[in-house]
Order: structure tokens, then C-alpha cells, then sequence
């Protein structure tokens, strides 16, 4: 198919892009998720707002003891931080599945989570970090919490005059005197396009030989990326392996799993539990 035709702005600020923006208006800035809907007419927008070359939404800076992230910095840029790879080297773990060399080399970071794909496997690693996500309009900016900025699929907390500027991550997780904090991510990909049937992130902070915190998200499983609260289960143990296979369990009872011709319901909640388990198991090793 070809798209509708549309008005295309060529963002040379953020002041530009922000005044572009309106109810009929699309970002576009690596555009892997947005030409795909724009080709096949799912997407029709009034206007097109190109950010991708805009220097003041790139880039990753330290912050306090945390991280910010430019909206508009790539995944391979994301690979190369020396910085993300010493603080949250989940982030690098993930990214480094993302889609193939082209679109790590073009792919935005912001562009993936604002398009808040059900199958994506960036938002569980938001929502374990506890990441906000800066929000910018005309009106001035605010900010929004990774666990509550998506709402379903393909939407977000953002409103439709709001660009996704800056992720901010907090200072990494510690374990307090003898121990520390691990994270991992596992997941079973969808074998032509790459997305995750189910995946499962998982960060675990140990302190003198017991869990202090345990967190445990999910992609692909249902319509919208969660964290499970059973994982809280898990704190004030030593993660044994029967409990952290009773965890994984819980956490993906109950859930209404997505039902398609890539997966049944049932098949995907039991890969939500395999992944739930592998992920928790290989975080906390890495934690002790």
C-alpha cells in the first residue's frame, strides 16, 4: 500500500516540533515502528514532525547518582555508553536484540517506548528500573513514571501535543554490606519478526546473603507491558529455587494472555512462568 498524504515538518528545534504538534500529528525519528502503520494505512496523520536530527533530544548524561537519556538517542549509541554499561547493563543486554544492525543504528530509544508496542522488549526494562519518562508540550514539561505511562497498546500516558524528551533512571540498585544487584532478561522471540512472544526482566538486590528488593516485568504476555507483584515474595529469602519457581507461578496466574496465531493463551502464560524463572534465577546469581 502507499500512505495517505500528509504534511511533513522537519523539526529544526525542539521549540519547531512543539509548535507542529496537534491531535493529527505523528513524530517520526528512526521511523522502524511508524512507516510500517504509515505504508499499510494504520497510521493517517494530518502531519508528519521529523526529530530525528534534533542534538538537544540525543545523548546520555550522568545525574546525580542515576542517568538521563535523550528521547532521540539511538540503540547503538545506547551500546556504546560506557556509562549504561557500568550502571544498568540491562540495558545493554536488551538493546543488543533489538530489532538487527539497521535498526539499532537508526532506532531511537524514545521512538520504541512512546510507540509502546505490546511485544517490545525495552518497557519491562523501564519498569523494573523504576525509570520517569519526561514529557514536553508547549504548555511546559512534566514527568511521568515508567509504571504508569503505559496503558495499553500502542498507548501511552502522553497527550497528543506531548513529545517523550528525556528518560531519567534512578541511581542503580546496591545491596547493602556484603552483596549487590543483579538484573537479566529472558524471553522466546517470535522467529520472523524478532518480537518477543513473552519476555520477562528481572532485578534483585541482595544484602548479606538475603533478597532486599525483587522486581519482575513482562512483555508480549498481555496487552500492555506489567510488573508482577509476586515477585515481592522473593524479598527477605535466599531465592531458594523451589520459590523462585513458585514466584514465577504466581506471577503470571490470573493474567489474561494475549491469544494469536503466533501463540495461544495458554502456550504464553507457559512461557511467561519459563521466562519469569530463567530471568529471576540469572538475576539473582548475578546479584550474589
Amino acid at each position: 500500500m502507499i500512505p495517505t498524504s500528509f504534511d511533513y515538518v522537519r523539526a529544526k528545534s525542539l521549540k519547531d516540533a512543539l509548535k507542529a504538534m496537534g491531535k493529527s500529528t505523528k513524530v517520526i525519528a528512526g521511523g522502524h515502528s511508524l512507516l510500517p502503520l504509515l505504508r499499510f494505512r494504520l497510521a493517517q496523520p494530518e502531519t508528519l514532525v521529523d526529530i530525528g536530527q534534533l542534538r538537544e533530544l540525543k545523548g546520555i548524561k550522568r545525574a546525580g547518582g542515576g542517568v538521563k537519556i535523550g528521547a532521540a538517542t539511538t540503540y547503538r549509541e545506547l551500546l556504546e555508553s560506557t556509562e549504561l554499561k557500568a550502571l544498568y547493563p540491562l540495558i545493554g543486554e536488551v538493546t543488543e536484540h533489538i530489532g538487527d544492525l539497521q535498526v539499532r543504528n537508526a532506532g531511537t530509544i524514545g521512538g520504541g517506548l512512546a510507540h509502546a508496542d505490546p511485544a517490545a522488549d525495552m518497557p519491562p526494562v523501564m519498569l523494573v528500573l523504576d525509570a520517569t519518562f519526561v514529557l514536553q508540550s508547549k504548555g511546559g514539561k512534566r514527568s511521568v513514571a515508567a509504571r504508569k505511562f503505559f496503558k495499553g497498546p500502542f498507548t501511552t500516558a502522553m497527550k497528543p501535543t506531548e513529545l517523550l524528551t528525556e528518560i531519567q533512571l534512578p541511581a542503580p540498585a546496591k545491596g547493602a554490606g556484603t552483596g549487590g544487584a543483579g538484573g537479566a532478561y529472558a524471553s522466546f522471540e517470535q522467529a520472523a519478526s524478532g518480537y518477543a512472544l513473552v519476555g520477562a526482566a528481572a532485578l534483585i538486590t541482595v544484602a548479606k546473603g538475603m533478597i532486599t528488593r525483587a522486581d519482575l516485568a513482562f512483555t508480549g504476555l498481555a496487552d500492555t507491558p506489567f510488573l508482577a507483584p509476586a515477585a515481592a515474595k522473593l524479598v527477605g529469602t535466599q531465592g531458594q529455587a523451589e520459590l523462585i519457581a513458585e514466584v514465577a507461578a504466581a506471577s503470571v496466574a490470573g493474567v489474561e494472555a494475549n491469544d494469536d496465531i503466533h501463540a495461544s493463551a495458554a502456550y504464553r502464560t507457559h512461557l511467561g512462568m519459563v521466562a519469569a524463572r530463567r530471568a529471576l534465577a540469572q538475576a539473582l546469581s548475578r546479584a550474589g
